[in-house]
């Protein structure tokens, strides 16, 4: 998506990627399929470019570093550095006032044993590096066993955090330029299902004070990380209205992919305009918007049938051109526009829960 949208703007494309049926393969002007740790082919890729970024955390800081002798690396690898590993996270926004919830640091079983006395309550114990959409997590419960999570979850290093009673996930995203500047695409509204994003209504359907507070807070963020490009801010609104940080992403997010149909500026053309020194775009909402993303196993017994979909009125479809269907595995995406979210909702689930049905999946919840 941010090659499409590049090549729209007039640039040539070179793509780093392990896998050679990757799905920005066909409209790369050069495709590098290489590990991402292969020093040969990210000088090949530094040489051929004039600006690098990425649009997936789980990439050595160190490669990052190595091109970025080179090339223009945005954001500069010392925001991912923080933004990959949960621990150093944390700790980031703790040490830097901005409110999240409570963690404790685990590297061992005593550890855990220890922390979960300071949590008595339902909390989360998750690894601190490879975790995203869910990976790398455990619920537990008050008078887990600590000796059989610390076994089960298998990681070498891990926070604990406590459960936070949330009445809204939200996502707020920010492009930061080089000269300081920030613009941020008003607060997106987010469900996740098994930790990965099932859904996202936009705009949010926030009050006016936490929705401020939210952009506020996504602003001051990536104003101390230094941020040039776009950066997602997750976060959790509370029954009182207080906002808590929850993760971030230096990257194009997966809850902003419905700016494609719903802004005047796609968060794909926002990145690229924020690391090529170009204006910001309007981020002002076009229409509401819901976005519900199409996990493989929706392939369960074979290819969905899309022509009900495709036949949704406001309705737009995109299939990543991924090849191989896995449970869990974001495939795709369906982006339906109407005049309230409570109509986009309704009208997504009119088409998607046909679909769910044929491949023996409950319907999506209201």
């Amino acid at each position: 998506m941010l090659a499409l949208t590049a090549r729209r703007m007039g640039y040539r494309i070179a793509i780093l990627d392990p896998e050679l049926a990757c799905p920005a393969g066909p409209v790369a002007d050069l495709l590098l399929t290489a590990p991402f740790d292969d020093s040969k082919a990210l000088r090949r890729l530094a040489e051929a470019s004039d600006i690098i970024t990425y649009e997936f955390e789980n990439i050595p800081t160190e490669s990052l570093r190595l091109i970025a002798t080179l090339r223009p690396v945005l954001p500069d690898p010392s925001v991912l550095q923080i933004c990959q590993h949960r621990e150093r996270e944390k700790t980031f926004l703790q040490s830097s006032g901005f409110p999240c919830p409570k963690f404790e640091v685990i590297t061992s079983a005593a550890d855990l044993a220890s922390a979960l006395r300071e949590f008595p309550d339902q909390c989360r114990l998750k690894s601190s590096a490879f975790g995203y959409d869910g990976k790398g997590q455990l619920a537990l419960e008050p008078g887990a066993d600590a000796g059989k999570a610390w076994s089960q979850a298998n990681i070498p290093r891990a926070i604990l955090e406590e459960h936070v009673p949330f009445v809204r996930e939200i996502s707020v995203l920010v492009a930061r330029d080089a000269q300081g500047r920030s613009l941020a695409f008003p607060p997106f509204e987010n469900r996740h299902h098994g930790g990965v994003l099932e859904r996202t209504v936009f705009p949010a359907r926030l009050s006016d004070p936490v929705a401020n507070q939210a952009l506020a807070l996504a602003r001051q963020i990536a104003e101390k990380l230094g941020v040039v490009g776009l950066l997602g801010v997750e976060m959790f609104e509370l029954a009182d209205g207080r906002i808590l940080v929850n993760e971030l992403a230096p990257r194009v997010h997966n809850s902003g992919h419905l700016t494609v149909e719903a802004c005047h500026t796609s968060q794909f053309e926002q990145q690229i305009r924020a690391v090529c020194g170009l204006p910001f775009g309007l981020v002002t909402p076009l229409c509401p918007a819901a976005m519900f993303n199409l996990l493989g196993d929706l392939w369960d017994k074979g290819e969905p049938d899309w022509l009900p979909v495709l036949g949704l009125p406001g309705g737009v479809l995109h299939l990543y051109g991924k090849t191989q269907a896995r449970p869990g595995r974001k495939m795709g995406h369906l982006t339906v526009r109407a005049s309230t979210p409570e109509e986009a909702i309704r009208l997504g689930h009119a088409a998607l829960n046909p679909l769910r049905l044929r491949a023996s999946l409950p319907p999506l919840a209201p």
